[in-house]
């Protein structure tokens, strides 16, 4: 399984392609596709046909995915796209100390999570 440096729940900015400069949260990440969906990014149309009896059938406008090398996470702290940085960190958790990956902001310095 591959790693993403960004998960759902993070601020982005795209930048390549249609959208570049758009700034949105992560609605879906998908590790195993390396594709994520940023809101308000790379609006699709798919066309639904009507399934049920009074159902309406249309055109409807969604985000599609973008590939997460066309995006960068944007720092909570400097507010600037950055690139991210993992160290190993001591954590306690319950009483016990365990080793975990932290992502850091490669601009300021600051913990991201």
């Amino acid at each position: 399984m591959n790693k993403l440096n960004v998960k759902k729940g993070d601020t982005v900015v795209v930048i390549t392609g249609k959208d570049k400069g758009k700034q949105g949260k992560i609605l879906e990440a998908m590790p195993e596709k390396e594709r994520v969906v940023v809101a308000g990014a790379n609006m699709i149309t798919k066309h639904v046909k009507p399934r049920r009896q009074g159902e309406s059938g249309g055109r409807i406008e969604k985000e599609g995915t973008i590939h997460v090398s066309n995006v960068k996470l944007v720092c909570p702290k400097c507010s600037k796209p950055t690139r991210i940085a993992h160290k190993i960190e001591e954590v306690e958790i319950l009483g016990q100390k365990k080793m975990k990956s932290v992502r850091y902001c490669k601009e300021c310095g600051a913990k991201i999570d």
